[in-house]
Parts: C-alpha cells; sequence; structure tokens
C-alpha cells in the first residue's frame, strides 16, 4: 500500500529575503508551522534574511511554502522565498519547530 502524495514525508530547506527581521516573522512563522504540525528550524540571517528547513506531510510543506513566499507576518514583505534540497524522508528529524 503507497501513501498519497499529501500523506508522504519530505523535508526542504528555505530562504526567505526581504523585511523579514524585526517584525516578528519568526515568531508567525513559528505559529504557523505549529498550526500546521511542521517540524524544523529557522534562524536570522546576517544577511538580512530567515533560513531554515520545513519537515511534514508533502501537502502541508506546500502550505507553508505558499504561506512563506506570500504572507508571512502582517508586518513583513517578501521579497523572494528559495526552496531547495528537498527530499523524503521516512520518519521527521525534529519534533518541534
Amino acid at each position: 500500500m503507497s501513501m498519497a502524495e499529501g500523506d508522504t514525508l519530505i523535508s526542504v530547506d528555505f530562504e526567505v529575503l526581504g523585511k523579514v527581521q524585526g517584525d516578528f516573522f519568526r515568531k508567525y512563522t513559528q505559529a504557523e508551522s505549529k498550526k500546521l504540525r511542521l517540524v524544523g528550524w529557522f534562524q536570522n540571517t546576517g544577511q538580512g534574511m530567515v533560513q531554515g528547513q520545513l519537515q511534514g506531510p508533502t501537502s502541508k510543506v506546500r502550505h507553508m511554502q505558499e504561506w512563506l513566499g506570500t504572507r508571512g507576518s502582517p508586518k513583513s514583505h517578501t521579497d523572494r522565498a528559495s526552496f531547495n534540497n528537498e527530499k523524503v524522508i521516512l520518519k521527521l528529524d525534529y519534533s518541534d519547530f
């Protein structure tokens, strides 16, 4: 029995560039990730970006990718969101976000 596309676990790295520091972007990102039951990590970089990794069911990760690229926190502005190193995983590497 194979899992549906939306249920396959994936891991993807991300970088978000724009006005994403000093505006609660990470707080809102964490809240949205927890709402979707995704796990991973993220951090501010010295270049004014937020980078991290998402893990969870494909359908939920796709939703979060859309959120990161178009919404973010109410006071943020995303210029570019990039996603790379996507891969199917057998189990989650993290327990929280």
